[in-house]
């Protein structure tokens, strides 16, 4: 329940588009790649838990919260032993961490630390990214841009001998950002859901999200934006070259509409919860389908 396994697409997806990336690119290595994703599933937990506790800690969540429910502050677990739970799971996304900076050098480790550092500052820390409307650009850079570009650059690398204290040439490359604008936009919606259902209980507890700052309307403005940039995105790649294979992840609109009905008419925990959901399976599937489009 503390893990959350809901928000495990939000981890996979980008793998997931790396990888096919990848085999689209001849660099495709089994091994870095398998690490990426348990790295990135270690680190969506560590910050999962660092959320629970954080917030359960500085009062954000309380007994009116609509969403699933929030182990420390539900008293399920006691704090300090989340608050363990917490460094131990991001100790094992560092240790998965040291074979790929073994794999791809400096850039890999600056990367490493960097997103265990923002998962804990997402509610922790002295300037919480989660509470002062930071925590979307956090999703889409780390769950998106970054996360693809990773995983396709330790697949890269892992041909080149030596340890790299910076990219060797080939191993970086644009379409591998611009591939992570899909995945990063569509995991930033989990979020957008996640704070117009709680924009209420936000607003009492001093937790400046955007929905806080500029209204449910805003924010449902920016979940639409925001999934018409990640389709956008293939459309990019079959004009790049890649083919019309690229445009595989359109079979996906129809659900993706059903998947956002509710988010633009709907506030209640009954409705968004399974919006929430749903934004995460549209997410893995959108991936697949992404990912086997640029394989093809």
């Amino acid at each position: 329940m503390a893990a959350r396994p809901q928000t495990f697409p939000v981890a996979a997806a980008p793998v997931a588009v790396g990888v096919g990336l990848a085999l689209h690119e001849g660099v495709f290595a089994p091994l870095p790649a398998f690490a990426a994703l348990l790295g990135a599933v270690f680190i969506t937990v560590g910050t999962n838990l660092a959320n629970d506790y954080y917030d359960a800690v500085r009062g954000a969540d309380t007994e009116d919260r609509e969403g699933f429910t929030r182990v420390t502050a539900a008293g399920l677990i006691d704090p300090a032993t989340v608050k363990r739970a917490m460094w131990l799971t991001f100790g094992v996304a560092i240790l998965l961490g040291s074979y790929l900076v073994w794999v791809g050098g400096a850039p890999i480790l600056v990367v490493g630390l960097l997103s265990v550092a923002s998962g804990i500052a997402y509610t922790g820390g002295p300037y919480p990214l989660g509470y002062n409307g930071l925590g979307d650009l956090f999703v889409f850079i780390f769950f998106g841009l970054v996360a693809v570009t990773g995983t396709v650059y330790v697949q890269a690398v892992s041909f080149v001998a030596g340890v790299p204290v910076a990219p060797p040439p080939g191993t970086l490359s644009l379409d591998a950002v611009v591939a992570g604008v899909a995945p990063g936009a569509m995991a930033t919606n989990v979020l957008v859901v996640n704070n117009v259902r709680d924009r209420d209980e936000d607003v009492e507890t001093g937790k400046r999200t955007l929905a806080v700052r500029y209204g449910v309307g805003a924010a449902r403005a920016q979940y639409v934006t925001l999934l018409g940039l990640a389709y956008l995105v293939p459309v990019y790649f079959a004009l790049s070259g890649y083919g019309l294979a690229a445009l595989l992840p359109l079979l996906s609109l129809p659900l993706a509409a059903l998947v956002a009905k509710p988010v633009l008419t709907e506030q209640s925990g009954a409705a968004l919860n399974p919006a929430l959901e749903r934004t995460g399976k549209l997410l893995a599937l959108f991936a697949v389908l992404f990912a086997a489009g640029l394989a093809l």
